[in-house]
């Protein structure tokens, strides 16, 4: 397993994470819960999941779709953060 990978018990470790910390947002203000983009992070890990278990000969286009979803996840986490600080979900 090369440095690109992460095995089951960490992602699902990391999954968990989000999965608390979503639940954590939508217990402090029900305004502050957006549905979809908790969904939207929950696909984006089954995504990188996926690539991680496929097969590494991509000619590297694997490698960068993992970095791209993992910049997708860290994207969607700070919108739902910026939401929660400035007056929950709604449209913006």
């Amino acid at each position: 397993m090369g440095t690109d990978k992460m095995n089951r018990r960490q992602l699902v470790a990391v999954a968990a994470g989000a999965v608390a910390a979503g639940a954590t947002m939508g217990a402090t203000s029900a305004e502050a819960y957006q549905g979809n983009m908790e969904r939207a992070l929950s696909s984006l890990f089954d995504a990188l999941a996926s690539l991680r278990e496929a097969s590494s000969n991509k000619g590297g286009h694997r490698v960068k779709a993992m970095a791209l979803v993992q910049q997708a996840i860290e994207q969607t986490q700070a919108g739902v953060e910026f939401a929660d600080e400035h007056g929950g979900g709604g449209a913006r």
